[in-house]
């Protein structure tokens, strides 16, 4: 008797009611009339699912889309999409609608990346954008990324992940912890904590192991410890590693704040090399690998 009464509403009703769910749910809903089925196309529901700044991020697109509904607008938009001349990548989050950004490394302040001397600019074909940069050696490794809280969804708790690869060229990365932080402006709270950027290949490390050895011991008696947690690059499915820098919850969009994410090692004083950036990703730690019809 219920489903029956729900079927005698008028679609825009249905409609409205099925605004209020979930991208997932009103798919699911479309199984159970063909008022609902209609109901569940409707550009009303799917403009809801979508982002309040849509159209905004629709004209910094690097390809214009073409579509014919909103819901297939929204589907288009949970594929990686280039913005602003390509040194962002954008997409919604399938089961939510909240949105994830990739900073590339163009968009990211690094010290001395501007020097061939100490940094290589180069493209590789697993990477979603033009350019990567690739570190030939220094001895302080700073890399700053930020963002406007108005981007991200409201009411929602992001993370900040570093995009890297480590080549086989790679030496002192990991001699000492790197510092990691992440930072909400006009917040008393900072996100900070340590990182090791490993080689993932242990042949590698071992030879690197026995070539900085002097060094090491040498920096043995001066190596920072900040609290107990450090991350290390985890793979992702992408064949790019990430290091997670920290977490934020963005709140109701009251205000419009600057997210300051960093990645520095600049107390060893030793050359490194080897590492190479992609960019910096935020996105919400709640993400889901759930497939929308």
């Amino acid at each position: 008797m219920e489903c029956m009464g729900f079927s005698m509403l008028p679609e825009g009703c249905v409609s409205t009611i099925l605004s209020f769910t979930s991208p997932p749910d009103a798919c699911k809903s479309s199984l159970v009339s063909s008022i609902f089925r209609a109901a569940a196309e409707s550009d009303v529901v799917w403009e809801r699912f979508l982002p309040a700044d849509y159209h905004d991020i629709l004209s910094r697109l690097v390809e214009p889309l073409v579509v014919s509904s909103k819901k297939e607008l929204f589907l288009r938009l949970c594929e990686p999409t280039l913005i602003d001349g390509g040194n962002k990548r954008f997409r919604l989050e399938k089961w939510s609608g909240k949105t994830s950004y990739l900073l590339s490394a163009r968009e990211l302040s690094i010290t001395w990346s501007h020097d061939p001397v100490h940094w290589r600019w180069t493209s590789v074909p697993e990477s979603r954008f033009s350019e990567v940069v690739e570190l030939k050696t220094v001895c302080r490794l700073e890399i700053y990324g930020k963002i406007r809280t108005q981007m991200l969804s409201p009411n929602t708790k992001y993370g900040a992940y570093l995009i890297i690869k480590i080549s086989n060229r790679a030496y002192g990365l990991d001699l000492m912890p790197s510092e990691i932080s992440v930072e909400v402006s006009n917040s008393t709270e900072i996100i900070y904590g340590t990182a090791y950027l490993r080689c993932s290949d242990s042949k590698k490390k071992q030879m690197q192991r026995l070539f900085h050895g002097n060094c090491r011991e040498m920096l043995r008696t001066t190596r920072v410890v900040e609290g107990d947690g450090r991350s290390v690059p985890c793979e992702r499915g992408d064949g790019w590693m990430e290091v997670e820098l920290g977490d934020f919850f963005n709140g109701d969009q009251g205000d419009d704040e600057e997210v300051k994410m960093s990645l520095r090692e600049v107390k060893g004083y030793h050359l490194k090399g080897g590492l190479i950036i992609e960019g910096i990703e935020v996105r919400p730690k709640d993400s889901r690998k759930l497939c929308v019809c």
